[in-house]
């Protein structure tokens, strides 16, 4: 396979992602979706924190922010090896529309329970639950349809265009979202319905595209085992997937943005969605920059650069007084952990074999949730101890002190210096009509 490096190998317009029919819906429907799962979340978080607010103090309550990620998490630990394989031998683009079927669904009951005034911890605790459960077989299943929809010789430019649609749904979803809910809860959650709908058309209408199959001459079990295997055997995998697990499960601080919204900014719900929104504007603006300039260098001390910024605008965020300096920071972190994810996933998917990009994928994502969720478990839990700028100022510092023990302890990633993977022989087979 030639380098990435090489100038040829720079997509024009003619190779560029968009230029593909199959491709432009996957990534209308990945914006939509996104959209609303960002919004939906930070809605679910809000309403949290607002009914327990109303008995319990700042730091019960925030434990109780960090509950609900853990109850979002658990599905996916258990669920990891069966929605990777799952990913591998059924068709993708059904698990698509299965997955966001159901998170329609949750957004619709919770919207009918606020309009009836019948909502409380119970049905949005269980409702968690079951957005846990759709997101553990979503993300295997959308993560491993992209590369079949391009050539992989622009699938890193396929990678940065498609995070431009996730970042996007990051940054409008949440600001969008706390709009409509200050205007009503009512209209977000209509909000949320809608976007779903046109996330759920998005998938139906994406064509049939070849998939390989897996082995025949192995258990479904042994088949779950080989994604795991895969993960730990790679170290250059296993670096990007860990650094990212470990650093964001430290220094996430998305879940208590409910805490600083409310009591320490005093920003109120559109302040929120503000600072919500924050991380993915840095995020997108760097998804862009990548789209038209995909990385071919250094991307090993690049992605330990960028982990390291990433903990260092944490820190800054925790300290904060100032809304103004307070986006700032989260601007600066979601660009630096936009380039972490550039780097992960084009790792991820130019050295994994096709049929095997679901288990893969499926253990990425674990990694991803348990950053997420499972790091808003430990900020809720650490700052119902420590109190919420402690618990963020202390994350911050630990994704720092990962971020140099990673480079010590795989120097497959210090001393990577392009995408380019061994060769493989399944190059994905894109069958589709004329744009």
């Amino acid at each position: 396979m030639p380098s990435l490096s090489a100038p040829s190998d720079v997509p024009d317009l003619d190779r560029h992602p968009f230029r593909i029919a199959n491709f432009r819906r996957y990534w209308v429907a990945r914006l939509a979706g996104t959209l609303a799962q960002s919004a939906l979340v930070l809605i679910i978080g809000w309403q949290v924190y607002g009914i327990a607010r109303a008995e319990m103090s700042v730091r019960e309550s925030a434990f109780l922010l960090g509950m609900i990620g853990l109850v979002q998490f658990v599905p996916l630990f258990f669920l990891t090896p069966v929605t990777g394989w799952v990913a591998d031998r059924f068709d993708r683009r059904r698990i698509g529309q299965v997955t966001i079927f159901i998170q329609l669904c949750c957004a619709s009951v919770l919207g009918l329970l606020t309009w009836r005034g019948d909502l409380g911890l119970v049905a949005l605790f269980g409702v968690a639950f079951f957005l846990g459960i759709a997101r553990a077989f979503s993300g295997p299943a959308f993560s491993a349809l992209a590369p079949n929809l391009v050539p992989r010789k622009v699938l890193p430019t396929a990678i940065a265009v498609s995070s431009i649609a996730w970042q996007a749904g990051m940054i409008a979803g949440p600001s969008i979202g706390g709009a409509m809910y200050a205007i009503h809860p009512d209209a977000a959650y209509g909000l949320c319905t809608t976007l779903f709908l046109i996330a759920l058309v998005g998938v139906i209408s994406i064509r049939p595209v070849a998939q390989p199959a897996m082995l025949r001459d192995r258990k479904p079990l042994q088949q779950m085992i080989d994604g795991l295997s895969y993960v730990r055997k790679n170290r250059l995998v296993l670096a990007t997937i860990t650094l990212d697990l470990f650093a964001v499960m430290l220094a996430g601080a998305t879940a208590l943005l409910p805490v600083f919204a409310r009591d320490i900014l005093h920003v109120g719900a559109a302040g929120l969605g503000i600072l919500a929104s924050s991380m993915g504007a840095g995020a997108a603006v760097t998804a862009i920059w990548f789209s038209i300039r995909p990385m071919h260098r250094n991307v090993g001390v690049k992605m330990l650069a960028a982990v390291f910024i990433f903990g260092s605008a944490i820190i800054v965020f925790g300290l904060s007084q100032y809304l103004w300096l307070s986006v700032a920071a989260l601007v600066v972190a979601g660009g630096a952990d936009m380039v972490s994810v550039y780097v992960r996933q084009s790792l991820i998917q130019l050295h994994t074999p096709d049929a095997m990009r679901g288990r893969v994928s499926s253990v990425s994502l674990l990694t991803i949730s348990a950053s997420n969720e499972l790091g808003e478990t430990e900020s809720g839990l650490l700052a119902s101890l420590l109190g919420p700028v402690a618990a963020v100022v202390a994350g911050g510092i630990g994704a720092i002190v990962i971020t140099i023990a990673w480079a010590r302890l795989f120097p497959e990633l210090r001393l990577a210096k392009s995408f380019d993977p061994p060769d493989m022989d399944d190059e994905p087979t894109v069958k589709e009509g004329p744009p």
